[in-house]
């Protein structure tokens, strides 16, 4: 597929009001993306766990103008307060996405949203934001147009999600999702993500993923940056090779139950980005000290004991710890009696694998 293909064909009679409610989850990449080109097109293909509990709500209410608007129409509520400050990202969003979604001019739009976790979290709300935007506008266009399948709604939603933030693209659907072009996996595509299409063993089913919060506070420097510094970085064209390569591991490590091995490609994964991060110009560190003795805590745990437990890294210093479903009571015991000591005011979330993002029944006003 092209991007053209997801701008709309012929005029479609559209509702003159109306209002539209969606979950979406965030999501956790076990293969990394870092660095981006142009439309946010990444350099190097990736995979995520989709997640179940971290999800943002975004309830979008639209109303049809008198005439076509010169700008675009729209107010921002979060928690329940409007949000000003919020919408200079959206009308950005909107700028990218206006030619696969041209009414966008033609509505007054109420956004009301909030996240299942904190906002100070440390937790990205990006990817679930713009997500669950993504599959509220496209709610709209589908009204006008209910021949639209499944498989393309959901190709167009997590297409739309990328413009907005790269990795909302895989939090659409559940529960493995691949993003990047890569060889090794039929139908990959930079333009959106896609279901992984091989077999996965029951080792992999129902993972869980505990979120340590060890800083809630804002990243010194932010990933549109940390992004833009893999351009001339000394070892980024190694990096982007070493992603292609994970995921070809991956293929006979989900099809055979290797956790051993899923271990060492994760683990491996989070610490090449934040060593990637080490040796940009300039450079810049995102762990934190109780990051570093997290890990080290973890790593300790898993030789003594032989439990299939690990970590993974997004860009900052809160620790990902993932286990499987069988190993999930003796995990638990673990972060609490060693691990949430390193934890901002002893806060972490506990959360599993999940199915993809849902639409929600509107609420009654």
């Amino acid at each position: 597929m092209t991007e053209n293909d997801f701008v709309p064909k012929g005029s479609t009679s559209l509702p003159m009001d109306g209002k539209v409610r969606y979950k979406a989850p965030s999501n956790i990449a076990l293969v990394k993306y870092w660095g981006k080109k142009e439309n946010q097109i990444p350099a190097n293909p990736s995979i995520s766990f989709t997640l179940d509990a971290c999800a943002t709500t975004t309830a979008l209410s639209y109303k049809r103008s008198e005439k076509l608007l010169d700008s675009f129409s729209l107010e921002l509520f979060f928690e329940g307060k409007l949000k000003e400050d919020f919408k200079p990202k959206i009308i950005t969003f909107f700028e990218r996405i206006e030619k696969y979604v041209p009414f966008l001019k033609e509505y007054h739009w109420k956004i009301e949203t909030s996240n299942s976790f904190p906002h100070s979290s440390g937790i990205a709300s990006s990817a679930s934001g713009m997500a669950a935007l993504a599959l509220c506008l496209l709610s709209v266009e589908k009204s006008g147009n209910p021949e639209m399948s499944e498989d393309y709604f959901n190709q167009k939603a997590s297409f739309l999600a990328r413009l907005g933030s790269g990795s909302a693209c895989r939090s659409i659907e559940g529960d493995l999702i691949q993003w990047g072009h890569t060889p090794g996996i039929p139908g990959s595509t930079n333009l959106f993500g896609v279901t992984y299409p091989f077999e996965v063993h029951q080792n992999f089913k129902n993972y869980h993923d505990t979120i340590l919060l060890v800083h809630k506070g804002q990243k010194t420097v932010s990933s549109t940056v940390g992004h833009e510094l893999m351009y001339g970085h000394l070892y980024a064209e190694k990096r982007f090779e070493q992603a292609h390569q994970n995921l070809e591991k991956l293929k006979k490590i989900f099809g055979s139950g290797d956790l051993d091995a899923f271990i060492e490609i994760v683990e491996s994964e989070a610490l090449t980005l934040h060593a990637m991060m080490m040796t940009s110009l300039p450079y810049f560190i995102l762990m934190k000290p109780n990051t570093l003795e997290i890990i080290n805590r973890i790593w300790s745990f898993r030789l003594a004991t032989k439990t299939p437990i690990c970590f993974t890294l997004d860009a900052g210093a809160n620790v990902h710890v993932l286990y499987p479903e069988s190993h999930k009571a003796k995990c638990i015991q673990f972060i609490q009696d060693e691990l949430v000591a390193y934890c901002e005011n002893g806060h972490y979330i506990c959360d599993r694998i999940g199915k993809g993002a849902q639409r929600l029944v509107v609420d009654q006003q």
